[in-house]
């Protein structure tokens, strides 16, 4: 076993994706096309989940039935709204320092690894769009319809994990910007839980999930992982 930290598992709206309420913005929009009003305060905390749990979480919250049909069909206007803007809305970018972090950590020989709420589909648009696989900045990145449970069960962060061929917990940090970010690392065992607050979560939110550190800005991430003998 080593101490190195091996793998950064990044979040992707919000952590690695710049995001100005966009996603809550395509939920409420799905939610309005099934005549259903939303405010986004009421979305913004569940930013993070796999989208037709976090869809669930919402309906029940506003005192309405979970009919599969109208959940299946929320989730496919979520879906179409979410491609059309990632695949054409001139303001998709990456999040302020993310592809220098990531040269950094290649680098440095770390893996680097995204995993997302989204489906596997509206990951690959993003993916895509900013080439970071064809440049050699992402290793993986995984969709939460690809495993059994998303966040904040463990599915993801394994299969990266196996991936990336890294088998010890320990020599993972995850980073993210929600609280179930922080809930799925922990429950993976990461050794670093890195909240940053450039998305859906402020510093206070963030310090109820209890992180072992809270940043602003991607470019703090060297100095928290190269402890401990990196």
């Amino acid at each position: 076993m080593t101490d190195k930290i091996q793998l950064v598992v990044f979040d992707m709206a919000g952590t690695t994706v710049s995001d100005n309420e966009d996603v809550a913005k395509a939920f409420q929009k799905a939610f309005s096309l099934a005549g259903i009003d939303v405010a986004i305060d009421r979305i913004q905390p569940l930013m993070g989940y796999h989208k037709p749990v976090a869809i669930r979480k919402l309906m029940a919250l506003l005192n309405r039935g979970t009919d599969d049909t109208e959940v299946e069909r929320i989730h496919q206007d979520f879906k179409r709204v979410m491609i059309r803007f990632y695949q054409e809305d001139p303001q998709v970018r990456p999040m302020p320092g993310a592809e220098d972090l990531f040269t950094w950590l290649q680098e440095q020989e770390i893996r680097v690894s995204l995993n997302t709420g989204f489906s596997r589909e509206i990951a690959s648009v993003i993916v895509n769009r900013f080439g970071w696989m064809e440049k050699g900045l992402v290793n993986h990145f995984i969709g939460s319809d690809e495993v059994e449970l998303g966040r904040p069960h463990t599915y993801m962060i394994e299969q990266l994990m196996k991936l990336n061929g890294v088998t010890d917990p320990l020599n993972v940090a995850k980073v993210g910007d929600t609280a179930v970010d922080i809930e799925e690392g922990r429950n993976a065992g990461c050794r670093y839980l890195i909240g940053v607050t450039s998305g859906a979560y402020t510093e206070e939110e963030l310090e109820k999930s209890h992180p072992t550190h809270i940043i602003d800005h991607l470019q703090e991430v060297p100095r928290i992982i190269t402890r401990n003998g990196q």
